[in-house]
């Protein structure tokens, strides 16, 4: 799965997407992922933040 197109993705689906990501390929650490696919951090935190999603880096995922 592709995240360049996040900004356009339905939020619920874009976080358990990114969960998945996290949790099967980069350990939890968000840096890591958003390297990967070369894209915002922040506007991806925000994006979930906005459907009330918040990053727990001792979890190493959305929530």
């Amino acid at each position: 799965m592709n995240l360049a197109n996040f900004e356009t993705m339905d939020p619920v689906m874009l976080m358990s997407i990114v969960n998945m990501k996290l949790r099967d390929d980069f350990g939890g650490d968000l840096d890591k992922l958003v390297n990967y696919f070369d894209i915002s951090k922040s506007a991806l935190v925000e994006k979930l933040a906005s459907a009330g999603f918040d990053f727990l880096p001792e979890a190493g995922q959305f929530r």
